[in-house]
């Protein structure tokens, strides 16, 4: 019986909309994968790196049970998948379960939004290496 309710969730991937990228190339050296009020610094910190020059691209999953059908698709086209998160790590663990990719967390849990000066200096460490 849980193997046939599964298999009724998995099929409501077919119908819901692909995931598209916001912004940024199809492939690249990091990919921001936001979801819920993490939108607006995501975007904008994404934005600023873009105009600088760097290839980074910014995607947000509006669907999580399931995923969108070619979510994996999107994650295997860049180096790095960054997931900046308010809690302790909720989307990171099933990306990772699901897609078996290297994901890694920016995680805040003080009860204030993750800001895009925040990320904008992460994703350049990134960029650096570091």
């Amino acid at each position: 019986m849980i193997n046939i309710r599964q298999a009724k969730v998995d099929k409501i991937a077919d119908y819901i909309p692909k995931q598209q990228l916001d912004s940024g190339p199809e492939k690249g050296k990091i990919l921001v994968l936001g979801w819920g009020s993490t939108y607006g610094a995501i975007k904008s910190a994404v934005s600023e790196l873009q105009a600088q020059g760097h290839a980074v691209s910014h995607a947000h999953v509006r669907y999580v049970r399931p995923f969108p059908s070619n979510l994996g698709e999107i994650l295997k086209n860049f180096d790095t998948v960054l997931i900046p998160e308010l809690n302790s790590g909720q989307l990171i663990k099933i990306i990772r379960d699901v897609y078996f990719v290297d994901a890694k967390g920016y995680n805040k849990v003080m009860g204030v939004p993750i800001t895009k000066t925040e990320l904008v200096t992460k994703i350049e460490e990134m960029l650096k290496g570091k």
